[in-house]
């Protein structure tokens, strides 16, 4: 992993059709701190702006770099080394097992579903340790709970030890006791030198882990700073709509965010 690892887009915009719903992005640069969480409600462009960052959709105008080099122009099995991408959804075309599946991430290395060299091995071992699957090894796809597919998908994108890991939502179907289990796993990995850039619906999580935020709305970003500087009365009220509560408990640094009844 390198620490130093930066993602940066310029000039950038995507829409999904003329005249219709566009994302602008003037200027970005993804890596500079640990761990940044992408906030915004549904359909401010979040996962349209992870997926640009990842290569998977190509601009309409403007660069995307990584570490200096033109995403267009880097094979795909040359970027998955320096940079991971975990969607919402991740459906399974068999009923692999779970050692076969976090396996998959090693393809970049060139290991794929059956381990043979010995990194390859250990790369996934130390994935479902840190997500606490290293049990469930054997079991299949089909035996395991939405939850815990989950976790075993970003086994996966763990495996894979890129430079930078982008994750949308990557608490979805999680409990609270495993959600904040996650977010501690990625917290660790950052602390190590993984870049983190997840994208986030619960602000409470985000202020908690995140170094840095990002409010999205209607294709713009209209926020960039620390939890405190972005989770704001004023500014979620004007995002979100104005029925919520930015609330700073005593002894706990990051506001708390409540929806008013």
């Amino acid at each position: 992993m390198d620490p130093q690892a930066e993602l940066v887009l310029e000039a950038v915009r995507f829409g999904y059709a003329p005249g219709g719903w566009t994302l602008e992005i003037p200027s970005l640069v993804l890596g500079r701190e640990a761990l940044c969480g992408i906030i915004g409600p549904n359909g401010a462009g979040k996962s349209t702006l992870l997926k640009l960052a990842a290569g998977l959709i190509a601009p309409d105008a403007g660069r995307i770099r990584m570490n200096g080099r033109e995403l267009a122009r880097m094979r795909r099995k040359i970027l998955a080394r320096h940079l991971g991408f975990l969607p919402q959804e991740c459906p399974a075309l068999f009923d692999y097992a779970v050692e076969q599946v976090v396996a998959m991430g090693r393809h970049a290395h060139g290991g794929v579903l059956e381990l043979e060299a010995p990194g390859d091995i250990a790369a996934v071992s130390r994935a479902l340790d840190a997500v606490r699957m290293e049990p469930f090894r054997p079991r299949r796809l089909s035996q395991l709970s939405g939850g815990e597919r989950r976790r075993v998908w970003l086994a996966s994108a763990l495996a894979q030890e890129p430079d930078m890991l982008l994750l949308d939502e990557p608490t979805q179907a999680l409990d609270l006791h495993h959600a904040a289990a996650v977010m501690e796993v990625l917290s660790g990995k950052a602390a190590e030198g993984l870049r983190v850039v997840a994208v986030m619906h619960d602000l409470n999580l985000a202020a908690l882990f995140c170094d840095r935020l990002i409010l999205m709305q209607d294709g713009e970003i209209v926020a960039d700073g620390t939890p405190a500087e972005v989770l704001t009365p004023s500014l979620l009220r004007a995002v979100y709509g104005r029925h919520l509560n930015v609330v700073q408990v005593p002894g706990l640094i990051p506001p708390v965010v409540l929806p008013e009844r």
